[in-house]
């Protein structure tokens, strides 16, 4: 008997309905067909084994399994709990009525119970489109599953409980979840506070320009200056998250199994902090199986790089395009897949390989040329798309053991949305551009036009600093930043001034 039943695939961040017909003849063996991975190959030992001690059997005869469409490669475990309940219904161990309205993924232990799998979001979002209306799954994906509405989910524990379903009436409990009200109750801010931070009112300053506008900063600094301890309380002055972006964050990092168990939609903004040796493939995304990589799980969020220089070159080189495009396609020789990569990168570095500039008491010094050779580690056209550069300086003692608390994340993060919802309200005539980091130059031109004074000053700094064209567009758009936050529509001599001030690393005595 021939009995059809569904599952589901994920390439890049999208679903693809996957159809299992399984087919039980007379004869003997186990056919499995429909390019499965090894994984899927070993299911019929872990769907033996669960049935086995849950009082039903594979039955000897001929099993013939096809997983159409036949020319698109299948991957991991996720598929035995749709495979089992397909091999039941078609035995006729099972009565299993209107199967086609269900989605069935999960995989099995061998006493029967379920395992999370990675991809419910996406899978959810696709068994809406095709019309499924029931979505069977384990229960620790149950609640991200459920974001999507207008599809039933049901979240199991063991296939003995989708086996009662189906056979014996025994109907499983819907999830249900109210999504705006759960994504708004988990809005809260993360642990890190700027109240915590002790002085450097320059470099709170310049965080929350950054945030203000979206802009890529690089923090230089000598060792305990506080660079890492800034660079964590970031999150924690952006704007909140909008639906729509807590959907797409989600949906990243449900592809890679990220999404903490028995959680919903994503609330709070990613921070991604990976280690110096990490590759360029974990960096960007990639592999036999292309998965997203660090860049695309801290989308909509914050990429931390402590310690720029000592990344290898070649990875921080293959960053240099996901910056501009604020996307990374990774191209296979049977399919491309495309992941969404609008981060802000923060980096830090020592100013020089003992990590002390030009300190004449500092425990450890470099040579000029040691120094040159370090700082050339990091490129200049990298450099270039980096909007604000600004060097921290250590905290005096006076102020490390002030007791008063500085001002809260809370307060510069109402500045901060305040001046987000003037760019929104600029832009909303756009259709990928919402702050001001992601204007190209045409928009420049168009939002960020100078007096002539503002232009000299401009002028005069491009010939002293010897800037790049690029360098030229950044100091724009940070001007333009500083401008929204002073809620000016126009663009002043002072606002130019402060912006180039945050291009350190093109003066003299950096980078030669």
């Amino acid at each position: 008997m021939l009995r059809k039943i569904f599952g589901s695939a994920v390439f890049g961040v999208e679903a693809t309905t996957i159809t299992v017909e399984v087919n039980v003849n007379n004869g003997v063996g186990y056919h499995l067909v429909g390019l499965p991975d090894n994984a899927i190959k070993e299911s019929n030992f872990r769907i033996a084994a669960a049935l086995q001690n849950n009082g039903y059997r594979i039955p000897g005869k001929k099993i013939t399994i096809n997983m159409a469409p036949a020319d698109l490669r299948k991957e991991g475990s996720a598929y035995d709990l749709t495979l089992a309940i397909g091999i039941l219904a078609a035995s006729k161990q099972i009565k299993a009525k209107h199967l086609d309205n269900y989605l069935i993924m999960g995989e099995l232990s061998l006493d029967g119970s379920l395992q999370p799998i990675k991809g419910a979001l996406p899978i959810a979002i696709k068994a809406r489109e095709e019309g499924f209306k029931n979505f069977i799954l384990p229960r620790q994906n149950a609640k991200e599953a459920a974001i999507v509405d207008g599809l039933k989910v049901y979240g199991v524990d063991t296939i003995a409980q989708v086996i009662n379903h189906f056979d014996k009436n025994k109907h499983l409990q819907e999830t249900i979840i109210n999504t705006r009200e759960e994504f708004y109750k988990n809005l809260e801010f993360p642990e890190f506070d700027f109240e915590d931070v002790k002085g450097q009112e320059s470099i709170k300053r310049c965080m929350e320009i950054a945030a203000a506008g979206g802009h890529n900063i690089i923090l230089i600094g000598p060792p305990g200056s506080g660079k890492t301890m800034l660079a964590k309380r970031l999150p924690s002055i952006l704007p909140p998250m909008t639906l729509h972006e807590a959907l797409e964050t989600t949906k990243i990092h449900s592809v890679v199994g990220r999404v903490k168990d028995h959680a919903g939609l994503m609330a709070q903004r990613p921070f991604r902090s990976p280690h110096h040796t990490i590759s360029d493939v974990a960096l960007v995304g990639g592999g036999a199986y292309p998965q997203p990589g660090e860049i695309s799980l801290s989308h909509n969020g914050v990429l931390f790089l402590d310690e720029l220089p000592e990344f290898k070159r070649s990875v921080l080189e293959v960053m240099r395009q996901p910056l501009e495009d604020r996307e990374v396609t990774i191209s296979r020789a049977r399919f491309t897949v495309t992941y969404p990569s609008s981060f802000m990168l923060v980096a830090s570095m020592n100013p020089s390989p003992g990590g002390y500039f030009n300190d004449p008491d500092a425990p450890v010094t470099s040579s000029p040329a040691e120094m040159q050779r370090y700082l050339s580690k990091i490129s200049g056209p990298l450099l270039d798309r980096i909007d604000i550069h600004i060097e921290v300086t250590p905290v005096p003692f006076e102020k490390l053991s002030d007791n008063r608390k500085g001002e809260s994340s809370v307060t510069i993060r109402m500045r901060v949305t305040k001046a987000r919802e003037l760019q929104t309200e600029r832009f909303k005539g756009l259709e990928n551009v919402h702050y001001n980091a992601q204007m190209n130059t045409k928009q420049i031109r168009k939002y960020c036009e100078l007096d002539s004074y503002s232009m000299d000053l401009l002028k005069s700094a491009m010939e002293r600093l010897n800037l790049s064209a690029r360098a030229y567009d950044r100091i724009l758009k940070v001007a333009r930043t500083i401008a929204d936050l002073d809620s000016s529509k126009d663009i002043s001599g002072n606002h130019i001034s402060e912006a180039i001030q945050y291009r350190s690393l093109d003066r003299d005595g950096w980078l030669g």
